[in-house]
């Protein structure tokens, strides 16, 4: 074994292979998939307001691509005006209100989709994810009977 190098103070000296090695795992920092989402980088068919904070909420993931989706917490507090925040937002989704092509969804950043059905309990409202003219999406109000069926 060889002894380490010290140097005149007594602390440790790195040798050339051990700050090779420090120096490449600091280059590769990032551990696993981002957690966040700056509200600059979201996406712009969301409509979310520039001003109104640092963050978006970003979708967690599910069957409709990030760039493709609207999360629950966007449709229910920006779109549909049910919720001014995010803990309203939390309370409403937890009392498994909202239902998603008939399956029940608690998590608020839950990715709904183009043409996915989206149905609130103690409103008895249904609504169908579509795209309007410039890209963005519309929720359009369909029948009870409309939203059993999945168009596509």
């Amino acid at each position: 074994l060889k002894a380490p190098d010290v140097g005149p103070a007594g602390e440790y000296i790195a040798t050339a292979p051990a700050a090779a090695k420090r120096e490449t795992r600091a280059a590769a920092m990032a551990r696993g998939p981002k957690k966040h989402l700056k509200r600059m980088f979201a996406p712009s068919h969301w409509m979310l307001d520039k001003l109104k904070g640092r963050w978006a909420p970003k979708p967690s993931a599910g069957p409709h691509k990030m760039r493709e989706c609207l999360p629950l917490i966007v449709m229910l507090r920006e779109r549909l005006k049910y919720a001014l925040t995010y803990r309203e937002v939390k309370m409403i989704v937890m009392q498994r209100l909202i239902q998603v092509d008939g399956k029940v969804r608690t998590d608020m950043f839950y990715p709904a989709g183009f043409m996915d059905v989206v149905q609130i309990e103690k409103t008895k409202e249904n609504f169908r994810l579509l795209y309007d003219t410039k890209a963005r999406f519309a929720l359009h109000k369909i029948s009870k009977e409309e939203s059993t069926y999945k168009l596509c």
